[in-house]
């Protein structure tokens, strides 16, 4: 048994207006789908959707996730970079440098995400959402290989990556030190292939923990990775 990653979601506290800037953004339309919340379809071969889930955590530190865009040419960065402004987004320092050839933004709720340079070989061919980038150890990296059943595409000096089986993002991390945790963030929403519960106990048996607040209204199953970030365990539908 395995989970699919059927959405990575966005702590926010107005989902639909960053629901807006996103779909704006990536040139997505909304998923219709029995999804818990706002969610757009992500337009990649992973198969996952971008959720917008209502929160009142304040952001206290940089996101320990962020999404990397790709792409063609350097006109197409520069068309990237201003069609996220108009919406909302603004320049982040995230201590990137003067001489760095990405961009980084923060869409409208502060969420950091980065606008790659053309050429980038580690991603080509992953679609417009190239990465998920996380900061993370090499241990959360395996869990989650296990957790998805997705392979590992790199493992060297402590960095690991996957990729679904289908293609599209992939979900890096890269090693220590861990960030604080920033309270606000983006998280991954699981649907079981099976018995909900059972999967519980596989994800546990791998290493995740559960949470004192077991259980949300929706059903949902909350529980915590290795590195202690907060993922759901949805119920099957």
């Amino acid at each position: 048994m395995t989970s699919r990653l059927i959405a990575i979601s966005f702590d926010a506290h107005q989902p639909q207006r960053l629901a807006h800037f996103w779909s704006g953004v990536l040139n997505v339309v909304s998923a219709d789908d029995s999804y818990d919340g706002v969610a757009l379809k992500s337009g990649n071969d992973a198969g996952y959707r971008l959720g917008f889930r209502p929160t009142r955590a304040q952001k206290s530190a940089q996101n320990r996730l962020h999404f990397d865009l790709t792409s063609s040419s350097l006109e197409d960065q520069q068309e990237t970079v201003a069609r996220a402004l108009d919406l909302g987004a603004r320049h982040a320092d995230v201590g990137q440098g003067p001489d760095a050839a990405h961009v980084v933004l923060a869409d409208p709720e502060g969420n950091e995400f980065c606008v790659l340079e053309p050429g980038n070989t580690f991603l080509a061919g992953c679609g417009f959402i190239g990465a998920l980038a996380c900061d993370g150890s090499q241990a959360v990296g395996y869990f989650w290989s296990e957790a998805l059943g997705w392979p590992l595409v790199w493992d060297q000096d402590e960095e690991t990556a996957i990729q679904s089986p289908n293609g599209g993002t992939k979900i890096t991390w890269g090693g220590p030190p861990l960030m604080p945790d920033p309270g606000k963030d983006l998280r991954f929403d699981l649907a079981p292939d099976g018995d909900q519960q059972a999967e519980v106990e596989r994800l546990v048996s791998l290493g995740a923990k559960r949470l004192d607040s077991a259980r949300g209204e929706d059903g949902a199953v909350l529980l915590a990775d290795p590195d202690g970030n907060e993922f759901r365990v949805l119920a099957r539908r």
